[in-house]
């Protein structure tokens, strides 16, 4: 027997020792960072910006690898199928993490399956505009006037499925409105009929609305966060325009392949609470509209669920009326 413990006890040294090997050693190579969007695109931007940042922390350069298509889906593929250890990362976005899920058919991933959440670093508020034209001049303005003509008011969107679509549709389905969805091929030809009139009402993040509200373009009724925007601080809240559950962002954080070491997870975490904390980095995210939210790999990881239980309800609802977004 104490021959016995004796051995138990060495072993259990030894992966000790094996855990602190590891978190001591790594990187010991430049680390690829799997960006689902294409080059030039928002994300994109924000995960250059934070790869610069992240490589510092870490000692090793984080490669950002453009793998677009499919609304993200690739390159969540592409990184829930390399191998886990912590060399391959991936920029975690709610549409590939908490919508594509429930929207297509078919996927080669299952999020909770194949990923490992490293962390939260950002997120994107969403505003609600309108054209001008519109008389609104306050969400409550918005619904009492959607409610007086149900179907006549036009809402547009970058495409079936997409968050710019859903937010939208979350707001019906809490206040029971009625509009009419015009669904684009991005957001930019959905912003241009926007700013003429052709559509009525949009919803997207600052980086894509911030400019034109500025130059009076367009009417920004509302932010759909729990706290007043940073560079918008006259806009209320959701919760202060009296319609608390419509909470909706763009949010990035980094997950790794399943079955990484947990060594490498605290140590990708520490690197991206740091990067996060830079002044550098804060101001490039205030510069672009995007504001710091930090989360741990225990908090992403109810922050996910949360997103995917959320937009699962809306896009079931949508079946259930028998508009079906997405494929």
């Amino acid at each position: 027997m104490a021959i016995r413990g004796r051995y138990w006890f060495s072993a259990l040294c030894l992966c000790l020792t094996a855990g602190n090997a590891i978190s001591a050693e790594y990187p010991e190579r430049p680390l690829r960072l799997v960006v689902g969007q294409a080059p030039g695109g928002a994300s994109d931007i924000v995960a250059r910006a934070f790869a610069q940042a992240l490589g510092i922390e870490l000692g090793q350069n984080v490669v950002v690898d453009n793998r677009t298509g499919a609304g993200g889906t690739i390159g969540a593929a592409i990184a829930a199928q390399a191998a886990p250890d912590g060399y391959t990362i991936l920029l975690g976005t709610n549409g590939p993490i908490a919508i594509a899920p429930h929207v297509m058919q078919k996927l080669e991933y299952q999020v909770e399956r194949d990923f490992a959440a490293v962390g939260l670093f950002s997120q994107v508020p969403y505003l609600v505009v309108v054209n001008p034209s519109v008389p609104a001049r306050s969400l409550k303005e918005l619904v009492d006037l959607a409610r007086a003509t149900p179907g006549k008011l036009q809402f547009g969107s970058s495409g079936l499925g997409g968050t710019p679509h859903l937010c939208v549709e979350l707001l019906r389905n809490i206040t029971g409105i009625d509009m009419l969805h015009i669904p684009y091929r991005g957001g930019a030809p959905a912003q241009i009929d926007l700013i003429a009139g052709r559509i009525q009402v949009y919803c997207a993040g600052f980086p894509a609305l911030g400019a034109h509200v500025r130059a009076g373009k367009l009417r920004a009724l509302v932010v759909t966060a729990t706290e007043r925007a940073k560079l918008m601080p006259e806009l209320p809240t959701s919760g202060e325009a009296g319609v608390p559950g419509f909470v909706v962002s763009a949010w990035n954080g980094i997950l790794a392949p399943a079955k990484t070491p947990p060594a490498i997870i605290r140590r990708l975490y520490t690197a991206l609470e740091r990067a996060a904390n830079t002044p550098a980095f804060e101001k490039e995210l205030r510069s672009r509209g995007v504001e710091k939210l930090v989360l741990d790999p225990a908090a992403y990881t109810v922050f996910i669920r949360n997103e995917s239980e959320k937009w699962r309800k809306v896009i079931d609802e949508q079946r259930r009326t028998g508009s079906r977004p997405g494929r």
